[in-house]
């Protein structure tokens, strides 16, 4: 009876509003709560670390690639120890890593002295590129095959290049920060060309740059869905035209490079001179700094073409040039943040040497 008495005295304080009672049944239920359930949801809430990844190329100092090479990924720390054999290309990449966890890499061939790496630790998700790993021609080895061409070598950069995107999904294929970089075929051009002409982003891009274009009324399409239409499928073209013709027909034509060269070290006034540069400079096929024909005439192209599908309003010889220059423009405003900014937020290019 005394506990019923009680529990009414406690439900009638309650209903009541009566302060020291609500505060007490307010400390019981925290109490509770802070000691079984909000463990129990912290438990559920903190998954796994995401596992990373270890990649690379196995080359000679000759930078040939040596295929069919082993190589070993092993822990200290762990005792977890793999291996693989390099692929045709010298490539090799080791899945599910664990993050934070220290591991070296041991590479070894036949008519190679074996390559062993730094400690290497990977974070949560992180792709990490090993670099390096030159074998060395071992001592009373009178010959060694080469495996690979200068061709076979540029496609392996190329699949490095295409894996470049800023953010994690906006594509920066034509960035190169491997300064002995090799020239790219014709088919390469083609290749990354019709890649980045092609990724989804670049579609979204123009949806979005269309919507701006119809907001300030300008190509003269005029409005509506038709309007619009119209603006999306003439800066696509636009951009699809630069591309093919500026990094892609001209580039091979023309023998020259149309990736931007990321120079990295020296003075920033030598970086700044690098990126203002690039739309009118660029290395050849050759490797030797040269005019950049290619840019210029790809610039020069896209304006020329569009007076094909341009309103009547909107064409003529100074809008190609209006057109060019603006591009242009863009080109050393993108030269800038290649050299200043952009590395350190693309995931897979911000751990590679300078």
């Amino acid at each position: 009876m005394r506990i019923k008495s009680v529990l009414k005295e406690y439900r009638a304080r309650c209903h009541r509003g009566y302060p020291s009672w609500n505060i007490w049944r307010f400390l019981c239920v925290f109490i509770f709560a802070a000691s079984v359930v909000i463990p129990a949801i912290g438990q559920i809430a903190a998954p796994d670390p995401q596992p990373g990844k270890i990649s690379g190329t196995v080359t000679d100092v000759n930078d040939d690639i040596v295929p069919g090479a082993e190589v070993i990924l092993q822990s200290s720390v762990t005792g977890e120890m793999r291996s693989m054999v390099s692929g045709d290309d010298g490539s090799f990449t080791f899945d599910d890593v664990s993050p934070g966890v220290s591991y070296q890499v041991t590479i070894s061939a036949d008519g190679f002295v074996t390559w062993t790496s730094l400690t290497i630790a990977v974070r949560p998700g992180q792709i990490q590129f090993l670099t390096g790993s030159k074998l060395q021609i071992a001592a009373g080895a009178t010959s060694v095959t080469v495996y690979a061409s200068s061709e076979q070598i540029a496609a392996e950069q190329v699949k490095i290049e295409e894996r470049q995107r800023v953010f994690g999904f906006i594509p920066d294929f034509y960035v190169v920060y491997d300064h002995d970089a090799v020239p790219l075929t014709t088919e390469l051009k083609f290749k990354l060309a019709l890649k980045a002409s092609t990724d989804p982003v670049f579609f979204a891009a123009a949806a979005f740059t269309a919507g701006v274009e119809q907001a300030g009324d300008t190509p003269n399409y005029g409005q509506g869905a038709k309007g619009y239409g119209q603006r999306v499928g003439a800066l696509y073209a636009n951009g699809f035209t630069d591309i093919m013709v500026g990094e892609a027909i001209l580039p091979s034509l023309l023998h020259q490079d149309p990736r931007y060269f990321y120079q990295g070290a020296g003075t920033n006034r030598s970086r700044v001179i690098h990126a203002l540069s690039s739309p009118f400079i660029c290395k050849g096929d050759n490797g030797k700094w040269e005019p950049n024909y290619s840019s210029v005439g790809g610039d020069l192209a896209a304006g020329a073409i569009s007076n094909i599908y341009y309103p009547q309003s909107n064409r003529g010889a100074g809008i190609v040039f209006e057109n060019a220059l603006i591009i242009t423009g863009g080109r050393m405003a993108d030269g800038l943040l290649q050299e200043f900014i952009l590395r350190r937020f693309t995931p897979s290019a911000r751990n590679r040497p300078q």
